[in-house]
């Protein structure tokens, strides 16, 4: 028995979801608008990178042939691999909504086959009785926001409100959440999570995926920025996940970055926290060098999603792809014979589509490890068949949803 490792590049799609239309995002394709401004000069930024997008060592796996078979595409300035030396192909989702939760939980063998609860997004988002528990149990003086915005928009323009009066700084997206921005010294961190514990149970019954906590830091002069200790609060998966199957195998599951959070802290061994791609990939090395046979190694990297995807940095988006292709030989050096690394995402968040919200697109599926043989493994019906062939790989009893493709 060897081990297993999941990367999930947050939001990074593929294009070519057969039921984007549904979803308004017939069209959307994350890598191949990025690669396409990047081809044409569009995402050049001094400093930062230039030219068409390189991913040497996920192209090597496939990529550009996961991205074909998804989208009927190749990403611009790419050409087909002769051979590719890795597990590729693409994943399409059944899981209802395009939400971190419902993206992640499919993945492991749950899909989400009920509908989230959502807030209205023409008026006050959150209804006048839910402000008035919240100010009641939470003992805030009011909320601030009760609409649809973006994180860091909301936070430059209700900041010094927040700040002068104390109030939380409350607003929703087209994703199954509730937020909650305060600073985390006038207001306090500890209050700040505190609080969303007490929404996450206010919400419970609107069927809501998710409370968000967002503390920020700063001053009206100098601007604020938002911290790393954002904290997700979770209702927990509908049935057990591949986690869940591991643990109660007797072995452990790392979870890195915000994996802890998105399952609701459930079938969840080692928890390591970490904060920007770098530093969760520098986490990630650490389990691996603590990781046994049996053991499985989770690891999300929200950068993708959370400074790019959202804030439709094209830019920005392709530095991080770059850089985080540029860190996989490192870990490869970490392999052991019989690990099995598997890299997929949970949706997309195309940065040149309209509006900040994630896009509903399939997902590359990207495997390799010491002898594992390379393979077209096609489109596959679910994302559940990732957690299928890790849990045989594992030795696991096979799971309610998904197929190996082993």
């Amino acid at each position: 028995m060897a081990r297993a490792f999941l990367f999930v590049l947050d939001s990074f799609g593929i294009g070519g979801a057969p039921d984007a239309q549904a979803y308004g995002d017939l069209g959307a394709d994350t890598l191949g608008h990025i690669a396409e401004q990047c081809a044409g000069g569009l995402a050049d930024r001094p400093g930062l990178r230039k030219g068409p997008l390189s991913l040497p060592h996920m192209q090597s796996l496939g990529l550009a042939e996961a991205a074909l078979a998804a989208s009927g595409n190749l990403p611009a300035g790419w050409a087909r691999v002769a051979r590719p030396r890795g597990i590729h192909g693409a994943a399409s989702e059944v899981s209802r909504g395009k939400d971190t939760p419902s993206g992640h939980w499919e993945i492991t063998g749950q899909p989400v086959m009920f509908d989230w609860g959502y807030f209205p997004d023409e008026g006050p988002a959150f209804s006048k009785d839910l402000v008035a528990a919240i100010m009641s149990e939470g003992n805030v003086p009011g909320i601030l926001g009760n609409c649809h915005a973006s994180g860091t928009e909301i936070i430059t323009s209700l900041g010094a409100e927040h700040v002068r009066t104390g109030k939380p700084i409350c607003y929703t997206s087209s994703d199954s959440v509730f937020q909650i921005a305060a600073h985390e010294e006038s207001f306090g961190l500890e209050r700040l999570l505190d609080l969303c514990r007490i929404v996450r149970k206010l919400v419970d019954p609107l069927n809501i995926g998710r409370v968000i906590a967002r503390p920020f830091v700063g001053s009206v002069e100098k601007g604020f920025d938002r911290t790393g200790n954002r904290r997700d609060f979770s209702v927990p998966p509908p049935g057990p996940t591949l986690l869940d199957q591991v643990k109660a195998s007797g072995h452990r599951v790392f979870g890195v970055g915000k994996i802890s959070d998105i399952f609701a802290h459930q079938g969840v061994t080692d928890m390591r926290k970490a904060s920007g791609n770098a530093a969760l990939f520098e986490a990630t090395l650490r389990a691996a060098q603590d990781a046994r046979d049996g053991d499985l190694v989770f690891t999300n990297f929200v950068d993708f999603d959370m400074l790019y995807g959202h804030r439709r940095d094209v830019a920005g988006y392709a530095a991080a792809l770059e850089a985080f292709d540029a860190m996989l030989p490192r870990f490869a050096k970490l392999l052991k014979p019989g690990d099995l690394v598997l890299m997929t995402a949970d949706h997309g968040c195309d940065p040149t589509w309209r509006g900040t919200d994630h896009t509903r697109e399939r997902v590359p599926v990207l495997g390799f490890g010491p002898g594992v043989a390379a393979r077209d493994i096609g489109i596959r019906t679910t994302y559940a068949d990732i957690g299928a062939t890790l849990g045989q790989h594992l030795g696991l009893p096979e799971g309610a949803s998904g197929k190996s493709f082993l």
